[in-house]
This record gives structure tokens, sequence and C-alpha cells, in this order.
């Protein structure tokens, strides 16, 4: 056999066990345990009480905005921490580069408060 196929082989076995012992706990629950759901059981259920419309009806495109503004400038801070665990070592290119970073952001932050986008009416 391949030696570089050799070093797969402890992955395959884990995944044969992980899906041969995951097949026999799906089968012994329908197997030990009685499968008669109720009406209450199978209906669709929102946060505990029934649903009051369809759940497939069009959104606001305001959810959508929020989330993407929620997601650009979320990911944004996160640069902000490995940046300031080696603030020492990268010296002052890497304190400059990251003001121009810190800019940008603050200017597209501005232009989408004042373009109304964080805005709720």
């Amino acid at each position: 056999m391949n030696p570089l196929l050799v070093e797969y082989l402890p992955i395959l076995v884990f995944l044969a066990i992980a899906m041969g012992l995951s097949g026999a706990i799906v089968a012994a629950s329908y197997i030990i345990v009685r499968q008669h759901p109720d009406t209450a059981k199978n209906s669709a259920y929102e946060c505990g009480f029934d649903p009051f419309s369809d759940a497939r009806h069009k959104f606001d495109v305001r959810f959508y905005l929020v989330a993407i503004l929620f997601i650009i400038f979320d990911l944004e801070v996160a640069f902000l921490f490995p940046w300031a665990v080696v603030l020492g070592k990268i010296g002052a290119f890497g304190f400059w580069s990251m003001m121009v970073f810190l800019t940008i952001l603050t200017v597209g932050f501005i232009y989408e408060w004042r373009k109304g986008a964080l805005e709720w009416d």
C-alpha cells in the first residue's frame, strides 16, 4: 500500500466508526421507542405558540440592510484584536496602516449614517 494512503487510514477508521455508531443510535431509537406522534408534536411552532402567518412572506429590505451593516462593521472590529496583540512587534508602519484602516471604516460608517441606512422608520 502507498505510504501516503497509510497515513489516512486512522481517519478512515474514525469516520467508519462514527458513521456506524450514529446509524446504530438512530436505528435503536426507532426500534426501542414507540413512534406514535400526535398532532401537537407534529405541528409547527413559533416561540411556543401557533404560527400566525405563512413563513414564506417577504421581509422588508431593511432587515437585510441592517444585517449586512452589522456583519461588515462587526468583522472589521474583529481585526483590531490581532492588531493589538502584535502592535509592539509591527511598529510605526503597523500603527499607521491600522489608522488608515480605521479612517476608512469611520468614513464608511458616517456615510451610512448620513444616507439614513441606520434609521428605522
